[in-house]
């Protein structure tokens, strides 16, 4: 019997690579979406024809009863959540509906629907938060420090809940961050990346930042999403911190970035007091070694790779729209 996937979030960053993956695998794959008058399928424009798209909501378990019926899926990768830090503050109950409850509907849901069906649920690093111990790893205490965290908290323990209550096949995988071009303008690699490009071009004067001094365990997010299905191939569903047990301050990732282009960040980056965070996490980096061991996963782009590709991808892309920009014009 062919694979079949069903990927929530799938117009995301993770969502599109994982998509391509297992497309490569030799999957069918299904993506669920909400209806809204704001989808982007950039990320995802060109394997769109390979897809099939349905309609279905983390807030709505109905919804997600029928999706998971109608095309009987063997795998599920939970992939959607309000997935920026700095939004949570603004938008707590949100954050908790879907990065939270939207877990238990979606696990509920395949209970009732087809308890056969491996699930994977996106766990976070940022679930560590005021960390209890360094490096963190799977046995870490949780201690989140933004509304964020403790909905990503929530959702990995009704994962295990679940797991163990109504033996389903559900793992979670506890990522660090994971970047690429792919990254939304909203975070700060992307951010970074997408300033250097346009600095160098011309096209803008300085970039504000919040604290360059916090740290993080950077990966490269195509790297990732092989650990997510790695996890669900397993006879036993389990917990995996994913990460590269290196960690790298904002200030570093800025250093690379503007060097790639040949400027100084130093001349650009201006600090602004709106990007600090009202509670900031301590050092977050992952001992990966369980998921080196029992998934055989290991990353394959190192930090300045991952920040030179960021880089190079923003200058085509910004130049792409310069030549279309003066061809409009003319």
């Amino acid at each position: 019997m062919k694979q079949r996937a069903l990927i929530t979030g799938i117009t995301g960053q993770d969502g599109s690579y994982l998509a391509e993956f297992l497309l490569e695998q030799g999957y069918e794959v299904i993506g669920l979406l909400r209806r809204t008058s704001t989808v982007n399928f950039e990320r995802i424009s060109h394997i769109q024809d390979r897809l099939t798209l349905v309609s279905g909501d983390l807030l709505d378990e109905l919804s997600l009863v029928h999706a998971l019926r109608a095309h009987r899926p063997t795998e599920v990768y939970n992939l959607a959540a309000q997935s920026f830090v700095q939004t949570s503050w603004s938008q707590p109950v949100f954050t908790g509906e879907v990065t939270a409850l939207g877990v238990t509907r979606l696990l509920d849901a395949i209970r009732v629907a087809d308890p056969d069906i491996r699930f994977y649920q996106a766990s976070s690093s940022e679930m560590f938060g005021k960390v209890r111990e360094v490096p963190q790893r799977e046995t870490t205490p949780l201690y989140p420090r933004s509304p964020y965290g403790v909905a990503k908290v929530y959702g990995h323990w009704i994962t295990v809940n679940y797991r163990e209550s109504y033996d389903l096949h559900a793992s979670s995988g506890m990522l660090f961050n994971h970047e690429s071009p792919r990254r939304g303008l909203e975070f700060v690699t992307r951010k970074i990346a997408h300033a250097a490009a346009r600095i160098k071009l011309g096209l803008q004067k300085e970039v504000r930042l919040g604290n360059l001094d916090a740290r993080r365990d950077w990966g490269y997010a195509a790297d990732y999403v092989r650990a997510m299905w790695l996890m669900l191939q397993q006879d036993t569903p389990d917990d995996y911190v994913v990460a590269t047990g290196e960690t790298h301050s904002v200030r570093e990732f800025a250093e690379l970035a503007f060097g790639v282009v040949g400027l100084d960040y130093r001349e650009y980056v201006v600090l602004d007091e709106a990007f600090m965070r009202p509670a900031e996490v301590d050092l977050l980096i992952g001992d990966p070694t369980k998921a080196r061991e029992t998934l055989g996963w290991t990353p394959s782009v190192d930090f300045p790779t991952l920040v030179q590709k960021m880089v190079e991808a923003d200058l085509e892309h910004t130049r792409r729209e310069q030549r279309h920009a003066l061809l409009a014009g003319a």
